[in-house]
């Protein structure tokens, strides 16, 4: 005879993976978000500080009933995999102390917002390819550390005492050229210089292309070819889930007819 455990495990592991229930989650996050940034304001709080804290609380509690479901239906396949400890954490952080001195901690319950990332399927595609093209960015910010490097050399002995503001040392022209490789307010900087060096905007393109248009955008290779390999590998693995669940409905159905009524 099949354990009455064993219905009930299952039941609640339907409950937990049903696409209503994710999307529930999903409302409770970002309306509890939305509470956490109105707490900014002190206004706000002044007036509707009861009810904030209130929701604020109410939305912990669905958080910890929702993990303890996992941990009760997975058991201890919960910890083995990384979103489940990811959202573990982030609700262990709403449980340090906030009293005294680390009251600074209250902020960390922002953090809440972050579960968007483990619940939305899209968000997690997105993540996981980032960590996956990691070793392939090591290369790439290998170049442009030396591309900075060199750039940063040759800025300060050309341009150091014409502008010491931006290249007077090599610190200071490792971040003036940081800051032309963001785009910010580099075409300044270039018109400053050519009032006395007429050919620096020579410098300052060539830079700006070898940094924002090339190997910027190795960057962004990288990360597309890590997405579309998640990609490829999601597909046999959601047909795989897919014929599982098949196999257990089978599975279960077939128990429901042997257990007597």
């Amino acid at each position: 005879m099949v354990p009455q455990e064993f219905f009930v495990r299952e039941r609640v592991r339907r409950l937990i993976e049903s696409r209503r229930f994710q999307q529930a989650i999903t409302v409770v996050i970002l309306f509890n978000a939305a509470t956490l940034g109105v707490e900014t304001s002190p206004e706000a709080v002044a007036r509707f500080g009861t009810e904030l804290h209130v929701a604020d609380h109410a939305a912990l509690y669905v958080f910890v009933a929702e993990i303890l479901a996992k941990a009760y239906v997975y058991g201890w396949r919960f910890l083995r995999d990384a979103w489940n400890v990811y959202d573990a954490l982030i609700i262990g952080f709403s449980f340090l102390p906030t009293a005294g001195g680390l009251s600074v901690l209250r902020a960390l319950r922002v953090l809440r917002a972050l579960r968007l990332i483990s619940v939305v399927p899209s968000l997690r595609r997105v993540v996981s390819a980032l960590l996956t093209a990691i070793p392939g960015m090591t290369s790439i910010v290998v170049l442009l550390g030396l591309v900075l490097y060199v750039a940063a050399v040759m800025g300060t002995k050309l341009y150091g005492a014409a502008a010491p503001e931006y290249f007077g040392d090599l610190p200071t022209s490792l971040y003036t050229l940081f800051q032309v490789m963001t785009g910010d307010g580099w075409s300044d900087i270039n018109r400053q210089l050519m009032e006395t060096h007429p050919w620096s905007w020579v410098y300052f393109v060539v830079f700006v292309l070898v940094c924002t248009f090339v190997v910027l955008n190795l960057f962004i290779a990288v990360v597309v070819s890590a997405m579309e390999e998640e990609a490829r590998e999601e597909r046999p693995a959601q047909a795989e889930l897919a014929a599982l669940r098949e196999e257990i409905r089978s599975l279960r159905e077939s128990l429901r007819e042997r257990v007597p009524s």
